[in-house]
């Protein structure tokens, strides 16, 4: 197989699959490691796709923001089990803040009915929260994403500023030890970081399959993220990277 032939089939692949790892690629066209890196790289350079840890990611897949529905069966297992984990963390009459991930919402459906106010952009974790007697549910405006079911923009961000509270639980697309956390879309991104900006402690949601990988729109630097909660198929080579930092790596 010719190299621009190889490039073009590995482009498709991660098109197709959304991200793939370096050892696949090597198993399916027969090189080294060593090769596929170098294709990789040079993709990159090109603009066809995004190198992450151990592999790469579609940028078509980072660009644009995939409907909630889709995102809702995507890593079911260690979404649910990262909110398993996320909810131990929450204490009475906390102020926290939710937002419109699919994760925050699993969070969510799990919170106990205990005397607790929740910050959130999500219709779906304020329409989960309804019905909690003890839960105060605060919700903040501003134009409204179809697909995320979430509000962001300008309104959303000036909402954000006049609140306070002691832990925020968010999620992203991508996590990057030297890149910092990112988001697939812009305005949530923004939204995000307003987020972390008005919180004293950060939870970072992040399944396995968010490690290495930087999406468009950049939220904030990894330092200024206190846990990061993951699930049991994080390997330890995708934490290492965190080790020498000072955030408290949580596997559930």
């Amino acid at each position: 197989m010719l190299v621009a032939e190889r490039h073009e089939k590995i482009t498709s692949l991660v098109n197709e699959k959304g991200s793939i790892r370096v050892s696949e690629l090597s198993q399916i066209f027969k090189v080294t490691e060593e090769t596929i890196r170098r294709d990789l790289e040079k993709l990159e350079n090109e603009g066809k796709l995004q190198r992450s840890h151990g592999g790469a990611v579609s940028i078509k897949e980072n660009e644009i923001e995939s409907p909630y529905f889709e995102r809702e069966i995507r890593n079911v297992k260690e979404k649910m089990a990262v909110a398993d984990e996320a909810v131990k963390y929450v204490a009475i009459n906390d102020r926290i803040i939710l937002d419109a991930s699919t994760t925050a919402w699993y969070m969510a459906k799990r919170l106990p009915d205990i005397p607790l106010t929740v910050l959130t952009n999500s219709m779906k974790v304020a329409m989960e929260l309804a019905n909690r007697e003890k839960v105060t549910v605060i919700t903040v405006g501003g134009t409204m994403l179809q697909k995320s079911l979430s509000f962001v923009g300008p309104q959303t961000n000036n909402a954000l500023e006049y609140y306070h509270v002691n832990k925020a639980f968010i999620s992203c697309q991508g996590i990057h030890a030297e890149r910092g956390i990112s988001d697939s879309n812009e305005m949530q991104a923004l939204v995000k970081k307003k987020m972390v900006e008005i919180s004293d402690n950060i939870y970072l949601l992040a399944d396995y399959s968010k490690f290495g990988v930087q999406a468009f729109s950049r939220i904030a630097s990894i330092q200024t993220i206190n846990y990061i909660i993951t699930d049991s198929k994080t390997k330890q080579e995708q934490i290492q990277a965190f080790q020498d930092l000072p955030i408290k790596v949580i596997r559930s």
